[in-house]
C-alpha cells in the first residue's frame, strides 16, 4: 500500500478524482435528468435577462446596433469555456460544478474562491433576473390598469445615463416586486428536483415560443436605418465605438452562463458521461443563435438610445402596434424569466452543498428535506439573500458584479482542464477537448482552455477600466462592494473554512487495491 501524505489544514489539499463521484453517490440526491431535461435546463437558464432585459441597456449605453457584435465575443468566448466545462463535467459528474473540478486539480483554496465567486455568478444573477421580472409585471399590470407606485418597482441605488456610460444614485424606493418573485420562485425547489424539471420544461418551451413569434412579427417591422451608423461613434469612454462594443459584451457575457447549470446537475444525470456534453455544448449553441436574431429585431425596430428601459422586447411590441402581441409578449417576459429565477437558486444551492459537505460552508447548507430530499434550509437562505439584493440594486450594476464572476470563474476552469490533464492523464474522459495542445517543458497545454482562459481576461478588461474609471470620477459604490463581497468570503474562510476544512483535516491518502481511503480525517 502506497501512502500520499497531505500537510493538515494545508491550503492547497486536492481532493483526489475518486472522491468527488464517491461523494455525489452518497450525497442522497436522485438521478432523475436525462439528456433533453438537462438541455432545457441549460436553455432555460441561458435565456432571460440577458435577452429580455440587458441587450436594451448595452445598446442604449454601449454599443447600439454593435450589441450586434458585442453578443458575437460573448458567445465565441463561452463557447472554449463550454468545452472545457464539457471535459471536466464528463469526467467527474457531481454536485458543485467548477467548484468541484478546482478542488480535484489545483487545491482547496483555489476551490474555495471560485466557490465564492459563484456566488456572483448564480445568487448575484438570480436578483439580476428578479429586476427584469420586476419590470415586465408591472408593464403587465398597467396592461389591466393596475398601477404599481414607483417607489415599490424601482431598486434604493438606481443607474443615471450619464456621457461615457452611466453613474449609481441613491433613490427612496425598494424593489419589493423584485424581491417577493425571488422568494416565490423559489418555493418549488423545496418540494423535489422532479416537480421542478416538469415546471422548468414548460415555461422553457412558453420562453422560446414568445421568442420566435417576436421575431417572426418584428421582422417585417426593422427599419435599415436603425443599423446605420452599425458601431456608432465613441462619444468619450465607453459610450459607443468599438470601446463601447467590447465594453456591451463585458456586461452580456454573463448571460451565457446557463450552461454551467447544466454542469451543476451532473448528480443527478441519469447518464452523465453521455448526458453532460448535450446540455451544455447544445444549450450553448441553441440560445446563441436565438440571442442573435431577437436581438437583430430589437434593434431594428427601436432606436437604440430608447432601449434603456427595464422591458425594451415590450418597447418594441409597442412600436409594431399590435395589442395582442404586446400582451402575448409580456406574459411571456413575466413566466419565462420564472424559470430563470428558479435555475439560479438552484444552481446556488448545490454548489453551496457540495460546499457545506466539504466542511467549508456551515452544515445547513448540506441538510436535506427528509421526505422530498432537497436541501431546503439552505435554499431558503440563499433566496432570502437573493431578493435582498434585488430589491436594492439595479440590473447594470448587478450585471456587472455577475459578469466579473463568470469570467474569474470560466478562467479556472479552463485551468483546471489543463491541470487535470498533467497530474491525471489516465482518467477516463469520455469527452476531450478538441484541437490538441502542446507541450512546455513536458507539461500539456491544450489550446482551447488556453484561448478560453485569454477570452475571458479580454472580456474583462474593459469592465474592470470602467469601473476603476468609476471610483476615480466620484462613483466607488461597484468597487466598494465587490471589495466588500471579497472581504466577506475571505473571513468565512478564515474562520471557518479553513478550520472545519474536511480534506484540510486529512492526513494521508493511501492506495489500496486501486480504491484510494482516507486517514486522518475528521469524524
Amino acid at each position: 500500500m502506497g501512502g500520499i501524505i497531505r500537510r493538515k489544514n494545508s491550503l492547497f489539499v486536492k481532493k483526489p478524482c475518486s472522491l468527488p463521484e464517491k461523494g455525489s453517490a452518497d450525497d442522497g440526491l436522485k438521478r432523475s435528468l436525462g439528456p433533453l431535461a438537462l438541455l432545457l435546463l441549460g436553455v432555460g437558464s441561458i435565456i432571460g435577462a440577458g435577452i429580455y432585459v440587458l441587450t436594451g441597456a448595452a445598446a442604449a449605453s454601449f454599443a447600439g446596433p454593435g450589441v450586434l457584435f458585442s453578443f458575437v465575443i460573448a458567445g465565441f468566448a463561452c463557447v472554449f469555456a463550454g468545452l472545457c466545462y464539457s471535459e471536466l463535467a464528463s469526467s467527474m459528474p457531481v454536485t458543485g460544478s467548477a467548484y468541484v473540478y478546482a478542488y480535484s486539480t489545483l487545491g482547496e483554496l483555489p476551490a474555495w474562491i471560485l466557490g465564492w465567486l459563484l456566488v456572483l455568478e448564480y445568487g448575484v444573477a438570480g436578483s439580476l433576473v428578479a429586476v427584469g421580472f420586476s419590470g415586465y409585471f408591472v408593464s403587465l399590470l398597467a396592461s389591466f390598469g393596475i398601477v404599481i407606485p414607483e417607489a415599490l418597482s424601482t431598486p434604493f441605488v438606481q443607474s443615471i445615463p450619464t456621457s461615457g456610460g452611466y453613474s449609481f444614485v441613491a433613490g427612496g424606493g425598494i424593489n419589493l416586486i423584485a424581491a417577493i418573485a425571488v422568494l416565490i420562485m423559489a418555493t418549488p425547489l423545496l418540494f423535489g428536483l422532479r416537480n421542478f424539471a416538469i415546471v422548468n420544461s414548460s415555461i422553457v418551451l412558453l420562453k422560446i415560443l414568445v421568442l420566435l413569434v417576436f421575431v417572426a412579427f418584428g421582422f417585417s417591422s426593422i427599419i435599415p436605418d436603425h443599423f446605420s451608423p452599425l458601431i456608432p461613434e465613441n462619444e468619450g469612454g465607453f459610450a459607443y465605438g468599438w470601446q463601447g462594443v467590447f465594453r456591451a459584451a463585458s456586461m452580456i457575457f454573463f448571460a451565457y452562463i446557463g450552461f454551467e447549470t447544466v454542469s451543476t446537475a451532473a448528480a443527478e444525470a441519469k447518464k452523465p458521461q453521455r448526458d453532460l456534453p448535450i446540455g451544455i455544448l447544445g444549450s450553448l449553441a441553441v440560445c446563441t443563435l436565438i440571442y442573435m436574431a431577437v436581438a437583430a429585431v430589437l434593434i431594428g425596430i427601436v432606436p437604440f438610445r430608447e432601449l434603456n428601459v427595464p422591458d425594451p422586447l415590450a418597447l418594441a411590441v409597442d412600436h409594431i402596434g399590435k395589442p395582442w402581441l404586446l400582451f402575448f409578449v409580456k406574459v411571456g417576459a413575466v413566466i419565462g424569466l420564472t424559470s430563470i429565477l428558479m435555475s439560479t437558486c438552484y444552481g446556488q444551492s448545490r454548489i453551496f452543498f457540495a460546499m457545506a459537505r466539504d466542511g467549508l460552508l456551515p452544515q445547513a447548507f448540506m441538510r436535506l428535506h427528509k421526505k422530498h430530499q432537497t436541501p431546503w434550509v439552505g435554499t431558503i437562505i440563499i433566496a432570502s439573500c437573493m431578493a435582498f439584493a434585488a430589491g436594492a440594486l439595479p440590473i447594470t450594476l448587478l450585471g456587472d458584479l455577475i459578469s466579473i464572476g463568470v469570467a474569474a470563474t470560466f478562467s479556472i476552469v479552463c485551468l483546471s482542464v489543463i491541470s487535470l490533464r498533467n497530474t491525471a492523464p489516465e482518467l477516463e474522459r469520455p469527452f476531450k477537448v478538441p484541437f490538441g495542445g502542446f507541450r512546455i517543458r513536458g507539461y500539456w497545454i491544450g489550446y482551447v482552455p488556453a484561448f478560453g482562459i485569454f477570452m475571458c481576461l479580454f472580456m474583462i478588461t474593459p469592465l474592470i477600466l470602467d469601473l476603476v474609471s468609476k471610483a476615480q470620477n466620484g462613483n466607488p459604490l461597484p468597487v466598494l462592494l465587490l471589495a466588500g463581497f471579497i472581504g466577506v468570503g475571505a473571513s468565512i474562510y478564515v474562520f471557518y473554512g479553513y478550520r472545519n476544512s474536511r480534506m484540510g483535516s486529512v492526513e494521508s491518502i493511501e492506495v489500496e487495491n486501486g480504491v484510494q481511503v482516507i486517514s486522518g480525517a475528521r469524524s
